[in-house]
């Protein structure tokens, strides 16, 4: 493969992608910025699908990146995506090995890793994993362009649940920074035109963990019997609350596969507070809510204690 191949002498290009569906799978985008030698921003792609899923939006945007590079470009290519950076970087081979097959059965988009491999072998492809949602201008960037794409497949028509956000009594903006380092998170919560700022740290704490255990910490932070609207940008958050929590719950805490709930603790502490309170998760794929970027940095001092 040509990540295991000599490194180019020249400077690398530097791609930013992202991709997403919401619901996953339902209406989805890719974005895609490229950047050149000098660390410019040179081009932007996009583009989306009336129904497909989070992982093949992520393979589709860096296919359609490395698709618009003259082969034997060296490139550095950061995704915030584990599927698509494990799955090129280690779990690749093995599938190739196995005439396109995992040791557990068949490859699932086993079309989109077909061309990603063809475009591997056609540059010096350099992958880098960087953290959603923490503020990198141009993951950010990849991300705005995504979001675009999902609200034009659904006719921008804005995310879900706007009627029972605005029936809201409450309103919680959540953010957190972490996944390497010290976790800090960090939720404004209004009422009317008040508003309040929490934050805090969770140490050691993974950067999925954070996200639930900052949701339980806000939550429980307001009156029982309240009417809340949750604004996250974790889908891992926002999909385990809404569908996953339930049958996690009827199943004993053990996933679909018979496997213990990763982080259950944490869900469990978040499943009290939703116990006591009637909260809503409205979309933010389409649009952020007003002060998003500025929450983003109080969670990041608030990591750094």
């Amino acid at each position: 493969m040509s990540s295991s191949s000599a490194r180019s002498l020249r400077s690398p290009v530097q791609v930013f992608t992202d991709g997403g569906a919401d619901p996953n799978p339902g209406p989805a985008g890719w974005g895609a910025v490229i950047l050149d030698q000098n660390g410019r921003p040179v081009q932007e792609l996009s583009g989306g699908e009336d129904h497909s899923t989070n992982n093949r939006m992520e393979l589709t945007a860096a296919i359609r990146a490395l698709d618009a590079l003259e082969p034997g470009t060296p490139v550095r290519l950061f995704t915030d995506s584990v599927y698509l950076k494990k799955g090129v970087t280690e779990w690749l081979p093995g599938w190739i090995a196995r005439g396109w097959r995992r040791r557990t059965g068949a490859l699932q988009n086993e079309d989109l890793w077909r061309r990603l491999a063809e475009l591997e072998e056609a540059h010096d492809v350099e992958w880098r994993w960087v953290k959603g949602h923490a503020g990198h201008e141009h993951n950010e960037r990849a991300d705005e362009l995504a979001t675009r794409a999902i609200a034009e497949r659904r006719g921008a028509r804005g995310g879900g649940g706007a009627a029972e956000a605005d029936a809201a009594d409450v309103e919680v903006l959540l953010r957190v920074s972490g996944g390497s380092g010290p976790g800090g998170w960090a939720a404004v919560i209004r009422r009317g035109d008040d508003a309040e700022v929490l934050s805090g740290a969770f140490p050691g704490a993974s950067a999925n963990e954070i996200d639930v255990l900052a949701a339980a910490e806000a939550l429980e932070a307001l009156p029982r019997d309240q009417a809340v609207a949750v604004y996250s940008g974790s889908d891992y958050l926002r999909n385990g609350a809404t569908q996953w929590l339930p049958k996690w719950r009827r199943s004993g805490w053990t996933t679909k596969a018979g496997t213990p709930v990763r982080n259950r603790q944490a869900w469990q502490r978040l499943a009290r507070a939703l116990d006591d309170r009637t909260v809503v998760w409205p979309s933010i794929k389409t649009k952020k809510p007003e002060g998003w970027k500025e929450l983003g940095k109080i969670a990041r001092d608030a990591a750094q204690g």
